[in-house]
């Protein structure tokens, strides 16, 4: 008889060694997060995984579930918390929605969505964020980064390359690209590499293949994050659609 914990008067089972997140997306049930990967040792950075347990708040990706834990996730004040989250997320960066590559395959914005958020409540900081364009089949455009590190952990522990990197503290926190010039193409990073699928919003950009599945036709056109146990596999499927239209031989 495996063991059980209630998530939001639900009983969830789970393994021995899984984290919160892990036992809930397995038995389908939702967590907001944007910096949880199921391939990838959990980081705990964006904090949208925050759940409360035993009346204490506590990271869903990195805590162990336990036997007879209750758990609560989908209450008014973590929503609330989570929302204020992903504003401040929009302010510290540049994100333009309408006319982003990735609008419909962003995390960030299908989970403002999923969150009800209709503005980003607080002033923009409007930093400044070079893009990158210096490599022949990627762009890197910064102004999207939210820190989640999933390019970093890729790059080092899917593709050996440790090409990306975070640099800096506190709100100086930024990404950064494991060059003396600091400039991609000064790298070995290629298209096959998982750190160039893993990024939940609209950093890393194939230059040669724009908007090749249309805006209406995406993930999250499709169906809520919400929807979605795995909404990071159903990105990287999108985007191997995306590949796999760009071998066909042009009409």
């Amino acid at each position: 008889m495996s063991a059980s914990f209630i998530l939001d008067g639900r009983s969830i089972a789970f393994a021995e060694g899984q984290t919160i997140i892990q036992a809930a997306l397995a038995a389908g049930v939702y967590i907001p997060h944007l910096c949880y990967h199921p391939e990838f040792k959990p980081h705990g950075s964006c904090k949208l995984c925050t759940v409360k347990v035993g009346g204490r708040q506590s990271a869903s990706c990195t805590t162990l579930a336990q036997a007879g834990m209750v758990v609560e996730s989908d209450t008014p004040a973590l929503n609330d918390e989570r929302r204020t989250l992903t504003q401040m997320l929009f302010v510290e960066g540049n994100h333009f929605c309408p006319s982003c590559e990735k609008s419909g395959d962003c995390k960030l914005q299908a989970t403002a969505y999923d969150l009800g958020m209709m503005s980003a409540h607080f002033d923009h900081f409007f930093p400044s964020r070079p893009v990158d364009a210096s490599h022949p089949d990627v762009l890197l455009d910064f102004n999207r980064c939210i820190l989640c590190s999933l390019c970093v952990r890729a790059s080092r522990d899917v593709d050996g390359k440790n090409v990306f990197a975070l640099s800096g503290r506190g709100i100086k926190t930024h990404l950064i690209v494991n060059a003396k010039s600091g400039r991609l193409a000064d790298t070995d990073v290629s298209l096959q590499d998982k750190a160039l699928h893993v990024c939940p919003v609209g950093v890393m950009l194939r230059k040669d293949k724009g908007f090749t599945v249309p805006i209406g036709r995406r993930v999250f056109d499709l169906k809520p994050v919400s929807a979605y146990v795995d909404a990071s596999a159903a990105i990287e499927k999108d985007q191997e659609t995306v590949s796999a239209l760009s071998k066909r031989s042009p009409i």
